[in-house]
This record gives C-alpha cells, structure tokens and sequence, in this order.
C-alpha cells in the first residue's frame, strides 16, 4: 500500500518528474491527462510550464525545439485518443458510476463549457485543468464533425505549449534562480486549477438548475 501512494505521490510531484523522468515521463504524462479519463489529476499546466523552466535552466538536457515539438505531439495525440474514446465508448462512459478516477460532475462542467463556447471549448479547455481532459471524449461523444475537432484540437494544443512550456523556457532562461522557488510556481497554478474548477463545477450546477 505504501508503494502504491509513494507512486501516486511521484506522479503529482512536477520537479521529481522532470528531474528523474526526464523528456520521455513528461511526455507520457502529457498524453495521458490530455485524454485519458482516469488520468485527469495528473499534472498538467505547471508540469509544460516548469519542463520549459527547467530546460531554460539546462536541468533539462534537451533542446527546446525537441521538448515543443514532444510536448505538442503529445497534447494533440492524447486528445485525438480521447475523441475516438467519447465517440465509440461515450454512452457506456457517461453512465457509469463514480469513482476515484471519475467524477460525473467533470462531465457535466465540461458539457456547460461546449454549450457555451462550441467548438472553441477546445482550445479554450486547454488552460482548463480537468476540462481539458473531459473536452476531446465529449467532443467524441456528440459526434463533432473530425475535421473541426481536429482542428481545435491542434490550434489549442500548440497555444497551450507555445504560451506555457514557451514562456517556461524564457523565464529559466532568464531568470535561473526560479528554480529555487518551484515550490510557490506550483502553489499558482494549483490555487488557479481549484479556483476554476471549483468554479466550472458551481456554473454548472446552476445553468442544469436553470
């Protein structure tokens, strides 16, 4: 049992990932919360921003051109197997039962996201953490037509990449001593990813009340 929470301890914890995994975990990681379900609460902003950082600094060995292009593939590979996911297991998926690694409530924000925003829900779901994960398997559950999901999947995939892991990679860059304060970068962004979904879940409630 210890091993099991040390592992899942491993998995959320972004500098350990990027400093023993290196390129390859990252990118494994990044495929899977872009469209895997039971992945959503894999890290997902602050694990592309702080493997920019990190290969800004040279604690990432790799350069930054590969580290995009792997981080990219991965994001819209990870999608497209979400949408094919939600368009030929949607239905069977969406009335199963909760559990630690599904949460109907994701889906039900998510859904309020495409009822809002359409086709755009991904690429704007990509700065979303939990969203971004629900948005390809429902966008495969309502049959949204291949070429306009693919589409938004590539434009936001490489807006999410190119604004996060980017901008990474100019800070470390820049700025080295960052990595001496990791801690509070990831505080960010976790106190951003509760925020928004804790306030997707409320606008969700109140438009199903509506």
């Amino acid at each position: 049992m210890d091993s099991i929470v040390e592992f899942f301890r491993y998995l959320l914890n972004s500098e350990e990932l990027i400093r023993t995994g290196g390129l390859l975990v990252i990118t494994i990681i990044v495929f899977a919360e872009n469209g895997l379900f039971f992945a959503f609460f894999l890290p997902g902003d602050y694990l592309v921003f702080l493997a920019g950082v990190f290969c800004g600094t040279g604690i990432l060995d790799v350069p930054i051109g590969i580290l995009l292009v792997c981080m990219f593939t991965a994001a819209v590979l990870g999608s497209l197997l979400g949408y094919v996911f939600g368009k030929y297991f949607g239905n069977t998926f969406e009335n199963r039962r909760d559990s630690f690694f599904f949460k109907k409530k994701h889906i039900d924000t998510t859904r309020s996201y495409f009822e809002k925003y359409g086709s755009r829900t991904l690429i704007i779901s990509r700065f979303l953490p939990i969203v971004r994960t629900f948005a390809p398997i429902l966008a495969g559950l309502v049959r949204m037509p291949f070429a306009s999901f693919l589409i938004n999947n590539v434009i936001g995939g490489a807006i999410w990449i190119g604004a996060l892991t980017g901008g990474g990679f100019l800070f470390g860059e820049r700025f080295p001593w960052i990595v001496d304060y990791v801690q509070y970068v990831i505080l960010f962004f976790l106190a951003i990813t509760t925020f928004t979904v804790i306030k997707g879940y409320l606008n969700a409630r109140k438009e199903m009340v509506e």
